[in-house]
């Protein structure tokens, strides 16, 4: 069969269609047969993507009936995007990718449903208009209106590309300051993380993310002064989550975690989404600030919010040390069993306690046997063995009782004894080297 046969029998099936059943959202204006006829040639010419051909009917349809239905502009953008891909005409294609977006306009003239179409036509649009300067304010305007309209609802492959439009209208004098980028930034962002909650491709929208992160660095200077001088004041203004979220990812990755902002934003943001990675950074910085007593409390939520040992480990290490510095020792000493209990073969709280030992000889020394005052030092020892740490073992054992004092006392080497004070430890008794 020719194909002059095949499209008679096509058309014919296409009216015989339209004359047996009535069709409610179509109005075939005065014409009502020449419309179905033009209709179903237009239709079919689509179908077979001769693009070409379809134009003429298309026009009549276009002119006689408007209003007919939305697909002749949903088939029609089809059309001039099939001409625009197949020429190579560099004119005619510009003329082509046109009328193209001219049939979205013409679609929501005629049918409403502003935001579907116009979020359509944005990513349709920068395609089209992503390389030519003279059109980014026209690209740059339809995308604020198809973000306005669609809010999280904007097409994946829009996230990118309003960043990209934004990027390439900043950098070619557009009429946008920094701080406005960071808002559109911050809108954009606020999309993807809304998606991911609603269950969006997670693989998919975390790269969509980064790309809009590199993006940003692409279009202004986020650096630490930025930050500080330009985001700082509206977050201690307004106390906004999503800022504090935008501001404390943005100064670890520009490493401004010196700033006293860093830790605000990270304070704030922890108490609405806790996290293991937040509550460990807000410990480290109050510890490193002196601020103990907070550093203590966010390396205990931090041990809660994480179900890893090794985690949970490195943080009673990390409670250790502060204790420690706060005179805790026993205190200290209990955190860092509390580390080995979760991560035996983690050698550092052997070496920590005996540190605690270490510096307990004034502390604990009872000044009535030398041999038990230099307990603490074969205390330490011990935990300097198991902490395989041969240097700190070698100057624990210097300071162990000497050969005299311990002949004096009337004691023996290999005896056992326990080692008062706040240690009560029971250690073997051994001789300092000569």
């Amino acid at each position: 069969m020719n194909s002059t046969k095949r499209h008679l029998l096509s058309l014919t099936f296409f009216l015989l269609v339209f004359a047996a059943y009535a069709q409610p959202g179509w109005n075939w204006g005065d014409s009502v047969d020449k419309a179905k006829e033009k209709y179903a040639l237009f239709s079919d010419m689509v179908r077979a993507e001769q693009w070409e051909s379809a134009l003429k009917p298309h026009s009549w349809l276009l002119k006689n009936t408007p209003d007919l239905n939305a697909a002749i502009y949903i088939n029609g953008a089809k059309i001039y995007e099939g001409l625009a891909d197949n020429t190579e005409d560099k004119q005619k294609t510009l003329e082509h990718q046109g009328k193209a977006l001219e049939m979205y306009d013409l679609r929501i003239k005629y049918f409403d449903d502003e935001a579907d179409v116009t979020n359509r036509k944005a990513y349709v649009a920068y395609k089209y208009y992503r390389d030519d300067q003279h059109k980014y304010g026209e690209l740059y305007e339809l995308f604020n209106r198809a973000f306005e309209l669609n809010g999280d609802r904007v097409l994946i492959n829009n996230l990118t590309a309003y960043m990209d439009v934004i990027r390439r209208y900043k950098l070619t004098g557009g009429d946008i300051t920094d701080e406005g980028v960071f808002e559109k930034y911050t809108q954009i962002i606020d999309i993807i993380d809304s998606k991911l909650a609603k269950g969006g491709t997670k693989k998919s929208l975390e790269k969509q993310r980064d790309i809009v992160d590199k993006l940003l660095l692409a279009t202004i200077d986020v650096d630490c002064d930025f930050i500080e001088e330009k985001l700082g004041p509206k977050f201690r203004t307004t106390g906004e989550i999503n800022l504090a979220k935008k501001i404390f990812g943005l100064m670890l990755q520009q490493k401004c975690t010196d700033s006293p902002l860093a830790l605000e934003t990270a304070i704030a943001v922890n108490e609405v989404e806790p996290s293991y990675g937040i509550a460990k950074f807000i410990a480290s910085k109050a510890a490193a600030d002196g601020d103990y007593d907070k550093a203590i409390d966010y390396y205990e939520r931090a041990v809660g919010l994480t179900d890893e040992n090794e985690k949970k480990a490195e943080m009673y290490l990390s409670m250790a040390r502060v204790q420690g510095k706060l005179g805790q020792k026993s205190t200290s000493r209990a955190s860092a069993r509390r580390a080995l209990s979760f991560d035996p073969s983690n050698k550092e709280p052997y070496i920590l306690i005996g540190d605690l030992y270490m510096n307990s000889a004034k502390e604990c020394a009872g000044n009535v046997s030398r041999v038990d005052d230099r307990g603490v030092y074969l205390a330490a020892y011990k935990m300097y063995k198991l902490g395989g740490d041969a240097t700190r073992m070698a100057n624990a054992k210097a300071q162990f009782p000497s050969i005299e004092e311990i002949f004096n006392e009337g004691k023996e080497e290999g005896s056992s004894f326990t080692v008062g004070c706040w240690i009560n430890e029971s250690v073997v008794l051994e001789r300092r080297p000569n």
